[in-house]
């Protein structure tokens, strides 16, 4: 089997790095203050579109009468790009991965990122705060430690197939769930809306569980 250092031109990911990413990650929330709070579910794979709209709608509603803060809009701003771009990893493992773990995973991202965009930009909405940030996302740049991959990184996985592809795609979605955490865990500690902490809590929980699976694909691939 090919090396996955020769095909792939990018270092790869050690778990070292992605603890790494954890503790840098966590400046950049930590400068906003909040109590810590509890409120809503991350998804499990099994929600229907028309749940999700509901879902949505209801937390639409229910922000208009929630106090939050600053940890709270910058959550919400920066981990719409970071889902969107899982989303699109994802989506790349149609007709390239063909490990069954990796098209099980990329399908658990699709049915539970989906969503939480969805519920997100709600909130801003109800904020009266734009969905993303005038300019450059403070901490969302290729390398800070928010694991979001650079445009070359997309290009390269989208060129892949099969078993190399299957390795690229573990590769950088431990990273990027790593960056992931990072940010959910400052709104945990941060955070005063208490739908974003309780998401932030199930997104730690989750993605650190699909850590473990992907690096235990790169172990047996």
């Amino acid at each position: 089997m090919t090396s996955f250092t020769h095909a792939l031109p990018r270092k790869p990911v050690r778990r070292a790095a992605a603890v790494g990413l954890v503790a840098a990650g966590a400046l950049f929330l930590s400068a906003c203050g909040g109590d810590d709070m509890s409120g809503m579910e991350h998804g499990s794979g099994n929600s229907s579109a028309s749940a999700s709209a509901t879902t949505s709608a209801s937390a639409t509603a229910e922000a208009g009468s929630t106090g939050f803060n600053d940890a709270d809009v910058a959550f919400a701003q920066m981990m719409i790009p970071h889902h969107q771009q899982a989303l699109a990893m994802a989506r790349l493992a149609d007709g390239r991965a063909s490990d069954s773990e990796v098209k099980e995973i990329a399908a658990k991202i699709e049915k539970a990122q989906d969503p939480e965009i969805r519920t997100m930009q709600g909130w801003l909405k109800s904020w009266n705060q734009p969905t993303a940030a005038a300019g450059a996302m403070p901490g969302m740049d290729h390398g800070s430690g928010d694991g979001m991959m650079s445009d070359g990184d997309m290009e390269h996985l989208k060129g892949m197939k099969g078993a190399e592809f299957d390795k690229m795609f573990a590769d950088m979605m431990i990273e990027h769930h790593a960056g992931a955490i990072t940010m959910a865990e400052g709104e945990r500690k941060n955070g005063e809306y208490a739908g974003a902490v309780k998401m932030a809590g199930a997104i730690v929980e989750g993605q650190s569980a699909e850590v473990k699976q992907l690096q235990s694909i790169l172990d047996r691939l």
